[in-house]
């Protein structure tokens, strides 16, 4: 771990860390969320009014991924070279898995968590209307890859 967090500076202060004089290199990240619905709004899904609500979240993850930087006050914003969010269904709900990469200075963990965030709250958007109890769980970073940290990979717990 860093001696210290870098988005502040020596008198406390909250500052966008400086990445000038880094290189622009290959990153990526992949994130994951899990909305859980009860099993009448799993089945229920296919028969949405609003429309296909994995396919309205997939697209709202890509396009939050994109937006980062206007959401997180000291991301910087990201020529990114790939989003993809995949939803699919599984036994508790609806897993959500986002991958991102770029060529650039700095990481795009933010832009992976964002998307998959962003993603499962458009899930709960598209089912409120048949449950308002669904909920939005593990939002985590699983691996990133580049730049000067190295790679991360998270380990799984064993139950």
């Amino acid at each position: 771990m860093p001696a210290k967090l870098s988005h502040y500076d020596r008198t406390g202060r909250a500052r966008m860390v400086d990445v000038s004089s880094k290189t622009a290199t290959r990153r990526q990240a992949s994130a994951t969320a899990l909305v859980v619905l009860k099993p009448a709004v799993l089945k229920a899904l296919p028969k949405n009014p609003k429309g296909d609500p994995l396919e309205v979240a997939r697209l709202a993850g890509i396009m939050a991924a994109k937006k980062t930087s206007d959401l997180i006050p000291m991301c910087h914003p990201l020529p990114l070279s790939h989003v993809d969010v995949q939803l699919r269904l599984c036994e508790n709900g609806v897993a959500i898995t986002s991958t991102v990469a770029t060529t650039a200075v700095t990481g795009v963990e933010m832009e992976a968590l964002v998307a998959v965030s962003i993603a499962a709250l458009t899930v709960y958007d598209m089912c409120k209307a048949l449950d308002k109890g669904v909920e939005v769980r593990e939002i985590m970073l699983e691996r990133k890859s580049g730049g000067k940290s190295g790679d991360y990979i998270r380990s799984r717990r064993k139950t």
